[in-house]
């Protein structure tokens, strides 16, 4: 098991390594951060020392060396706006963002996941069709006109929830339904399609035939089995809408660090972009090497993949 959990820290390792080499090389070709810092009035000469002040005038094996060594350091550079470190002004939005993707995925888990258990069960039947078909329009329904609509029902037209802001409880409902919408569809349909494949085994059908209770059968014998694969599912599903919440926390100006990073792009603020890559490939690795261990503990056959 040792060996085994060292292998995938390594793994992870260099991962993350890999992401932040690519980030930094794509923001290098993205364009001159000086030219948009630069006011309109400002010459040549002192657009060029600022790009000196900033550091973008060395060489770029020199720049990315430096950021190598303060990668290891977890220095991620200063803002070139607000003056701060980025790694700190990352880590300082990240909570909002864990509490919106955290309640997002448990709507998904709490709907979607029994959801996908009545549809399978009830396969081939109006309900099942029913709820495939409302599947279909979570998973095609952008996230942008779900929160819109939500937002002009329950704020504009009947007041009952704040369409904005962080704070209080009233204020995380409507985006953490609008981001979780997609999740409960493609969970109803992932464990739909994972128990309809589990009640066809020989050991399910031997179940029934010892003339085990329907519910036992479905649920200690099916169930059980068609959820395991479903572990890895949900913690990418976890990683991707910690990632893909940037809409949601735009409309609703829920103050995370997708909105952070956005504005950072717009600026070309390469520290804030490089610490946000970081966090995200470590929240991801970490996230994956949680479900293989899980699956080590579970299947020792894993072990030796």
């Amino acid at each position: 098991m040792t060996t085994f959990l060292l292998r995938r820290v390594a793994q992870a390792l260099l991962t993350i390594w890999i992401v932040a080499t690519l980030v930094f090389l794509l923001l290098h070709v993205a364009g001159d951060p000086a030219q948009i810092l630069a006011p309109p009035d400002m010459t040549q000469i002192q657009v060029q020392e600022l790009r000196r002040e900033l550091g973008l005038d060395r060489p770029l094996h020199v720049q990315y060396g430096l950021f190598l060594v303060n990668l290891a350091r977890g220095d991620m550079g200063i803002s070139y706006y607000s003056g701060r470190p980025a790694l700190r002004l990352v880590l300082e939005r990240l909570p909002a963002t864990l509490e919106l993707v955290a309640v997002a995925l448990a709507i998904a888990l709490v709907v979607g996941v029994p959801l996908g258990v009545i549809a399978a069960l009830t396969a081939g039947r109006r309900l099942d069709r029913v709820l495939r078909f409302v599947s279909v329009i979570g998973i095609s329904a952008p996230t942008f006109w779900i929160g819109i609509m939500l937002i002009l029902v329950f704020s504009v037209e009947t007041r009952l929830l704040p369409s904005s802001g962080r704070g209080t409880a009233a204020n995380l409902v409507l985006p953490a339904v609008t981001l979780s919408l997609f999740s409960v569809a493609f969970f109803l349909r992932i464990v739909r399609s994972s128990l309809l494949d589990v009640l066809q085994l020989d050991y399910v059908r031997t179940a029934r035939g010892k003339g085990l209770p329907r519910l036992t059968v479905n649920v200690k014998h099916a169930l059980r089995n068609a959820l395991i694969p479903f572990v890895t599912i949900a913690g990418l599903q976890f990683g991707q809408l910690l990632t893909s919440s940037v809409v949601t926390e735009t409309i609703f100006a829920w103050p995370g660090m997708n909105r952070l990073v956005l504005n950072a792009m717009y600026r070309l603020d390469y520290p804030i972009i490089l610490a946000f890559a970081v966090v995200v490939a470590v929240i991801f690795t970490t996230i994956n090497l949680i479900v293989d261990v899980i699956y080590g503990v579970i299947d020792p056959r894993v072990r030796h993949a």
